[in-house]
């Protein structure tokens, strides 16, 4: 059981109660699981030459997991598609044979729809997975698969984003006609359960009285360490920066001094030793190290759970939405709603 002893008002928030249904939307989603059997087989049988992704924010995030899962296990090319060359440029791309995967909470956002409308008409197929199925998305779409989040109020958005990920393992799943990640996949709303339980709270209490820290990831990981960032940034306005572990010696390891605060996540795959070795490498230089899913001396252990390295990802992101929830309160901030900030963004 978690020993954060949240207040009542950190259990009171939209964000920790929406977060926690995490599970039960993965589980709804997964009761849906014939649509992206058929999806996925259709997907095969297309055999695209790439996949471009449109996403913004968390949603763009996900996009980001859905390159390494889709180029990993499938091994089609993905590309991330730039809204605002359609948007903005009204510039059209050549997209014969290929595959245009748009994730989205509201589908309502207009340069996806502008992006996403283009790349149809340049001969892309257009696969939605969006969680207002009666947002105008879905009328554009060739194939649409609904999340299944149910109604996200707070501003920050968590289990849509969950939601998303478990969608693209499923996904890749039926694509790939990998057994093995089938049965894996089942398997996330009970690890979900137990990840949100896991106690973050000695990250909660380091990140109370900083201004600023990096997230880090590498492959699979890089997602939620976008994904960690942005949410530090909405919720406890915190100077957040996301970088892959193998970008970080270009450039921006120039600012880690002595005391600066790092969270790292790594997962169980290729990238794990090259992980810990940039955490040891990152302690030595006395930076004030946070781990999640691997292990190096002297780094402050953030538990998590031991499962698929495809799907480790998505249960070490729940965990961490309780702590930024937990962090968000204790600097005397509403997670729910971030100056200046609204669910749906309006962008063009």
């Amino acid at each position: 059981m978690t020993d954060l002893s949240e207040a009542p008002a950190e259990q009171g928030t939209l964000m920790f109660r929406e977060a926690a249904e995490a599970a039960d939307a993965v589980a709804r989603q997964q009761s849906a699981g014939a649509e992206l059997k058929r999806i996925g087989a259709a997907l095969w049988a297309r055999s695209p030459s790439v996949v471009i992704t449109c996403a913004r924010g968390s949603s763009d995030h996900a996009a980001t997991y859905a390159k390494y899962a889709i180029e990993t296990r499938v091994g089609v090319p993905v590309a991330s598609a730039a809204p605002s060359v359609a948007s903005v440029y009204a510039s059209r791309l050549r997209a014969e044979g290929a595959v245009c995967l748009a994730i989205s909470q509201s589908g309502r956002s207009p340069d996806l729809l502008a992006t996403v409308s283009s790349l149809k008409q340049a001969g892309a197929c257009v696969v939605a997975l969006v969680n207002d199925t009666g947002s105008p998305l879905v009328g554009i779409a060739d194939e649409v698969f609904g999340l299944g989040a149910g109604v996200e109020s707070s501003v920050a958005a968590t289990k849509s984003f969950i939601a998303s990920l478990a969608a693209i393992a499923s996904l890749v799943a039926e694509w790939s006609d990998d057994d093995r990640l089938r049965r894996e996949t089942r398997e996330l709303p009970p690890l979900l359960r137990q990840a949100w339980e896991l106690d973050w709270s000695a990250l909660v209490a380091e990140l109370e009285r900083v201004p600023d820290l990096y997230v880090l990831g590498r492959g699979l990981g890089l997602a939620i360490a976008q994904e960690a960032a942005l949410k530090l940034k909405e919720t406890s306005q915190l100077h957040a920066e996301a970088f892959s572990t193998a970008e970080l010696r270009h450039g921006p390891m120039a600012l880690v001094r002595d005391g600066f605060p790092l969270l790292i996540f790594g997962q169980a795959d290729e990238t794990g030793s090259g992980v810990e070795e940039t955490a040891s490498a990152m302690v030595k230089r006395g930076a004030r190290v946070f781990l999640a899913g691997a292990e190096a001396p002297g780094a402050v252990p953030l538990p998590s759970i031991r499962c698929a390295p495809l799907l480790e990802p998505i249960l070490q992101i729940e965990s961490f939405y309780r702590a930024a929830n937990a962090l968000a309160v204790a600097r005397g901030l509403d997670p729910d709603r971030p100056p200046y900030l609204a669910k749906v963004t309006e962008t063009q």
